[in-house]
């Protein structure tokens, strides 16, 4: 019987989930040369053709499918090995993908990532800023900072903070408008926010808490979009207090009247949350958000 070629699998994998040698070349750090080479190697310990090779990149044969879920099991194995052993006895390595929602990736996260990676240089770090374009349950992702938990499915979750968000005006916008002393006065002024039919989580519909039925006049899908909106002085928008606070042209509008709380939850497979790569971003992850929530929290002594 022939020696199955188990260490290729790491090249299968990644050339199956990248699309291509140069990008599987790239996260496993390694050539393209070598890349090919192994995959090379593999088809033929198994006798089969795994990939379809075409201008657009590779794709899985009929074999190379049937291989796909035994070999992802096989890499999550190995990963859950490594944390038996210790993380200490061998670097961590491989590749691991961070969704966040686009204001916290941006003004919290983006920042403090590079700490963690400069600690794991074997480690490639892919954080998407864009939640809606991944998915956790389709493992387009392994971790993932929410604004909502899973409805299904077998999942780790923690509540990793609670965040307030205003109602947020440019100083030079309120000095030329009608004065707003009440949350009635709210709705004689335009709003900004996300496009409606893409909010792509409830949580993100927060307008309907300012004033049943407010509609905003501008929309963007980009929080960033939104808040230089704000500042260029169109109108009124809903914005985290750890993002309106950053600017001294911004004005929180009646603070103690309209607040609107959410929070952040730290969510991953059941199957990953052990794994030795994923258990220490994990764990900076929530050592990081918790001590900040105090300034995710919003300070409310200030507006008292």
């Amino acid at each position: 019987m022939r020696q199955f070629p188990w260490d290729d699998l790491q090249y299968f994998l990644a050339v199956a989930q990248e699309g291509r040698l140069s990008s599987a070349a790239r996260r496993l750090r390694t050539s393209h040369v070598t890349v090919a080479r192994r995959i090379e190697r593999l088809e033929q310990g198994i006798g089969a053709k795994l990939f379809q090779r075409s201008a657009k990149g590779y794709t899985l044969t009929p074999m190379g499918e049937r291989l796909m879920a035994p070999a992802e099991a096989m890499a999550l194995e190995a990963d859950k090995m490594l944390g038996v052993v210790g993380e200490g006895a061998v670097p961590l390595s491989g590749v691991i993908r961070l969704s966040v929602p686009e204001g916290y990736g941006n003004s919290f996260m983006a920042e403090k990532l590079p700490q963690f990676a400069s600690q794991h240089p074997n480690l490639t770090i892919e954080m998407v800023n864009i939640q809606q374009i991944v998915s956790l349950s389709r493992r387009e992702a392994d971790i993932s900072v929410s604004l909502s938990t899973p409805k299904a499915g077998s999942y780790h979750y923690e509540n990793i903070s609670r965040y307030i968000l205003y109602v947020y005006a440019s100083r030079d916008y309120l000095a030329r408008s009608r004065p707003i002393t009440q949350r009635s006065d709210l709705a004689g002024h335009p709003f900004i926010g996300y496009i409606e039919d893409m909010i792509f989580t409830p949580e993100l519909n927060y307008l309907g808490e300012v004033i049943p039925g407010l509609r905003a006049s501008y929309q963007t899908s980009s929080i960033f979009a939104q808040l230089k909106a704000c500042r260029a002085g169109y109108g009124l928008c809903v914005l985290p207090y750890y993002m309106g606070e950053m600017f001294d042209d911004l004005v929180a509008v009646l603070p103690k009247v309209v607040p609107i709380h959410r929070d952040y939850w730290l969510v991953c497979h059941n199957d990953m949350i052990d794994v030795a790569r994923i258990r220490p971003l994990v764990e900076f992850i929530r050592r990081e958000t918790t001590s900040a929530r105090e300034w995710f929290n919003g300070f409310p002594e200030r507006f008292v």
